[in-house]
């Protein structure tokens, strides 16, 4: 046994333990249930700045796709069998998946999606990093993943999201600089004084 698959054994053996711990991890474990506070980011997003949400969601939108097709690719490419269906004594707290593991996906895309917010508004990673973290884990936790898979995935999302989120904050459109940032002199108008 190598040491990912005693390090999954290890993530994996827990599960069963706690009625509470099991359900917070297949609930983290499932992308649908992101839905809504994705919803409340994107309205306080909205209400904060609106070009930059319009911009930056739809950006957003692009980093997500693209980093799942590319993790997509790579499962194909590597066709890495899942620990679910190839170890013995797995705690399967959800179905399966597909066949094949490496990358994690949900992986890939949490960390794209962090890494694009923590660059352009860095106080959010306070918030992104742990829930990143939270649910690259549970996809070892409910059978799915080896931990090399989730880490794979953090690093290819990160890359892509922290790629596009640079880029983006350069793009004079998205958060114009003002004039004075620029090093331009600004005329000042002429003070008169009181004799």
């Amino acid at each position: 046994m190598n040491w990912d698959e005693s390090l999954f054994h290890v993530i994996n053996g827990m599960a069963g333990r706690s009625a509470a711990l099991d359900w917070i991890m297949v609930e983290l474990a499932k992308p649908g249930n992101l839905f809504y506070p994705i919803i409340l980011a994107a309205g306080y997003w909205l209400w904060h700045n609106r070009r930059e949400c319009l911009i930056g969601s739809a950006m957003l939108a692009g980093v997500i796709g693209a980093t799942d097709a590319l993790g997509t690719q790579l499962k194909g490419l590597m066709q890495r069998p899942r620990p679910c269906l190839t170890l013995q004594e797995v705690q399967k707290l959800l179905g399966c998946g597909g066949a094949f593991s490496f990358p994690s996906n949900h992986a890939a895309n949490t960390a794209a999606a962090a890494a694009f917010f923590h660059l352009l508004y860095p106080r959010s990673g306070w918030i992104s990093w742990p829930l990143v973290i939270a649910i690259g884990l549970s996809r070892v936790y409910i059978g799915a993943h080896y931990l090399t898979d989730v880490i794979s995935g953090w690093v290819v999302g990160g890359l892509i999201g922290a790629g596009v989120a640079w880029w983006l904050r350069r793009w004079s459109y998205f958060r114009p600089v003002p004039v004075q940032a620029r090093g331009v002199p600004v005329p000042q108008a002429p003070t008169e004084s009181i004799s």
